[in-house]
């Protein structure tokens, strides 16, 4: 890894899976920022940047659609990798729309798939 290291945002409302996804992304050499909700992931956006961001979709007062959908708005660049619980089709088509790099589905999904995808995303 480069010698700068990279900086992700968690937004992820269910605290056992952010601080399983903190715990693991740090193991892995990056450092983590943790936003209970969609709104406090959006006004840490507006004073820091990020190298990538792991959203949530179904959170309370933002979800994660509308992240994507601010993001965009405000044509913020970031990476995002959405995990979630809603597995349909058309969310996975929507995220993507929306600028979305990857999808997973938080019970189909490894954690430790989770943080090789981050590693190679930010190589």
């Amino acid at each position: 890894m480069s010698t700068t290291t990279k900086k992700i945002l968690i937004i992820e409302d269910e605290k056992p899976m952010a601080r399983a996804l903190e715990l693991k992304l740090t193991h892995a050499g990056f450092q983590t920022v943790n936003a209970s909700n969609g709104e406090l992931g959006l006004k840490l956006l507006e004073k820091e940047s990020f190298d990538l961001i792991v959203s949530d979709l179904m959170m309370p007062l933002v979800n994660g659609f509308k992240v994507l959908e601010t993001m965009k708005e405000k044509n913020i660049q970031t990476p995002v990798i959405i995990l979630t619980n809603l597995n349909q089709e058309e969310d996975e088509k929507r995220v993507r729309t929306l600028g979305a790099k990857d999808f997973f589905v938080k019970s189909n999904t490894p954690i430790a798939v989770i943080v090789d995808r981050v590693a190679l995303l930010l190589k």
